[in-house]
């Protein structure tokens, strides 16, 4: 075999190694995560409505965006493969509904969730609490899922939030709200220590960025007491990011 040839075979057989071994990344929850991706001009159309070829709105507009963005953009020889699966509106009992479609069936390395602000939402308009240990084990059944078709998955846990801002902050249902996030809170604490998994504490950020900025608003960073601001979504990437534990 001629020598420069056998070079330039190995070179090219290891660029495709290289880019066969990157991260498969899926990101799962509600509007936060959403931010209208695939050019959605519902919504809260499903993943099989949506534009998966158009790259101008691939990721949608949010924090999603600005983290996958961050390593596509530094780690190109990396092969990293990232899907937005946010759908707006969505609970918990949303996302299980579309779990095989939306996440098994994309068989992702890496799985990242934010979940529970609609289901806090619901729950305050039912007139109810919600059942904390019933939410936990759909979380963890659905986690499992993941684990039984792939061992080595990796989970990303984000946790919900709230603002006391905008007409959810000055509702007088604003301490029940705040009081059923915490407690979602607890819940993604403990299946993080249970799955090893990487937990992004958004509440902590979103209270700290507040308190931090007393000359500001809070809905320069949260402004409809769920929803974040463009500023606060780069500040929620900023974390994703420290704490994903994606970089190798």
């Amino acid at each position: 075999m001629n020598k420069r040839f056998f070079i330039t075979l190995c070179i090219c057989a290891l660029f495709v190694i290289s880019m066969a071994k990157g991260k498969r990344v899926l990101f799962i929850g509600d509007s936060i995560t959403d931010g209208a991706w695939g050019n959605s001009k519902v919504w809260n159309a499903s993943s099989d409505q949506r534009d998966q070829n158009d790259m101008n709105h691939i990721y949608g507009h949010g924090y999603m965006m600005i983290a996958a963005s961050y390593f596509e953009a530094l780690y190109p020889e990396e092969g990293w493969t990232f899907w937005n699966r946010g759908i707006s509106g969505n609970t918990l009992d949303d996302l299980a509904l579309r779990w095989q479609n939306d996440v098994l069936n994309l068989d992702p390395d890496v799985v990242s969730i934010l979940v529970g602000t609609n289901d806090v939402e619901q729950a305050l308009n039912d007139g109810r609490t919600i059942d904390v240990q019933t939410w936990d084990k759909k979380l963890r059944s659905l986690l499992n899922d993941v684990k039984k078709q792939k061992p080595m998955v990796k989970f990303v846990l984000c946790t919900p939030f709230v603002a006391k801002t905008g007409w959810r902050g000055e509702s007088d249902n604003y301490p029940q709200r705040q009081q059923m996030i915490d407690s979602l809170v607890e819940v993604f604490v403990g299946i993080c220590n249970d799955y090893n998994a990487s937990l992004v504490p958004f509440h902590t950020l979103v209270a700290e960025a507040i308190a931090s900025t007393p000359y500001l608003p809070a809905n320069y960073w949260i402004w409809d007491g769920i929803h974040p601001t463009p500023a606060m979504h780069y500040r929620m990437a900023q974390m994703w990011i420290s704490n994903s534990e994606l970089v190798y």
